[in-house]
């Protein structure tokens, strides 16, 4: 452990009753690194007191702790982890606290994960190109990532703002970087979301960029912007709608397809088969946010049932706990998913 565990005495008295009580103190050894760990005012540890109902309380480069037993286990955990990453160069924000945490607790909730060990440290996966390193926040993004590194087609689905699409694309930015792919090919269905854009001007990528923002950004996130317009023009970087796909067989590539719930049947059908020699498929979306029309099946969801099982394939369901963005986002989508559950128990009912 990177900070020394001491026994305090026991003059403060814990949240929880003595059997299932912890108190002890945390001394790191860097004075800055614990300063930057307990954060600007120690909100930091505000966090840790608020997401798991301990008391965190700094003094110089030591922090006492205490409350539940599992509790205190989980925030000693997370910022021994946290600390290691500062020791590493790294940085620790607000993001990094939550995600730490929620690794921690996932550990005693026995969501455990290959390189998770109970009651240790913790291990979270992770990407890295030349210009960012990402970190998994949630349990589930440990195992899609861990999915991504070895299954040559995985499917991640869920709800917006859980890092789906762009953990594939870090991903994929990686393989590239590290010459174990020669290209990186983004699709993605040109469908409105419930509006109506008419006439695109400009040539194809013209036309379909307006549809794939999101996989650009997150390109520029992991590769320095001169490199990706370079790659874009000498097509190691390739925009290929979805229905220009036919008829190609994609090797030495890592084939990305966002917002596949707007495929059809015969279209998702097409693009799985369109795998080639040392190639990877990575199939993102929301079966939540359909915006085909009225009676058209989603070729997602579809061949999350067809294919359910198959060898060589791995599937990834991300849930409203995994939503990294803003808090309320989770909280959002937890009450549009309850809203339609209680509309398909009165449609079952009507039946």
């Amino acid at each position: 452990m990177n900070g020394h565990e001491l026994v305090s005495s026991p003059a403060r008295q814990p949240r929880s009753a003595a059997t299932d009580a912890n108190h002890f103190v945390l001394t790191f050894e860097n004075n800055r690194f614990a300063s930057e760990l307990f954060g600007q005012f120690d909100q930091n540890l505000k966090l840790l007191e608020e997401r798991l109902s301990i008391d965190a309380r700094a003094r110089g480069n030591s922090v006492t702790i205490s409350g539940d037993l599992t509790a205190t286990n989980q925030a000693r955990r997370a910022l021994d982890y946290l600390y290691e990453r500062l020791q590493k160069g790294g940085s620790v924000d607000t993001s990094d606290v939550e995600g730490a945490i929620r690794m921690a607790v996932a550990a005693d909730d026995q969501l455990l994960l290959p390189t998770m060990e109970r009651k240790a440290k913790l291990s979270m996966a992770q990407i890295s190109t030349r210009k960012k390193t990402i970190v998994a926040r949630t349990p589930t993004q440990d195992a899609y990532m861990r999915a991504l590194e070895r299954a040559e087609l995985v499917f991640g689905v869920g709800p917006a703002g859980t890092g789906k699409t762009y953990l594939a694309v870090a991903h994929a930015a990686q393989l590239l970087e590290r010459g174990v792919i020669d290209r990186i090919i983004l699709s993605r269905p040109a469908v409105e979301a419930g509006e109506r854009l008419g006439f695109l001007p400009g040539d194809m990528k013209e036309k379909v960029d307006p549809y794939l923002r999101p996989l650009y950004d997150a390109l520029y996130d992991m590769i320095p912007g001169d490199k990706v317009e370079r790659a874009l023009t000498a097509g190691v970087i390739e925009i290929a709608p979805l229905a220009f796909m036919r008829g190609r067989t994609l090797s030495n590539a890592v084939v990305i397809l966002d917002e596949a719930q707007n495929t059809t049947s015969m279209q998702m059908k097409m693009f799985l088969t369109r795998l080639g020699e040392n190639a990877r498929m990575i199939i993102t979306g929301d079966p939540s946010q359909i915006d085909l029309p009225r009676g058209v099946k989603s070729g997602l969801v579809e061949s999350l049932h067809i294919l359910k099982g198959v060898e060589g394939i791995s599937v990834v369901r991300f849930k409203d706990v995994d939503v990294v963005r803003h808090p309320l986002v989770g909280r959002i989508v937890r009450a549009y998913d309850a809203q339609y559950a209680v509309h398909e128990e009165s449609e079952e009912t009507d039946r």
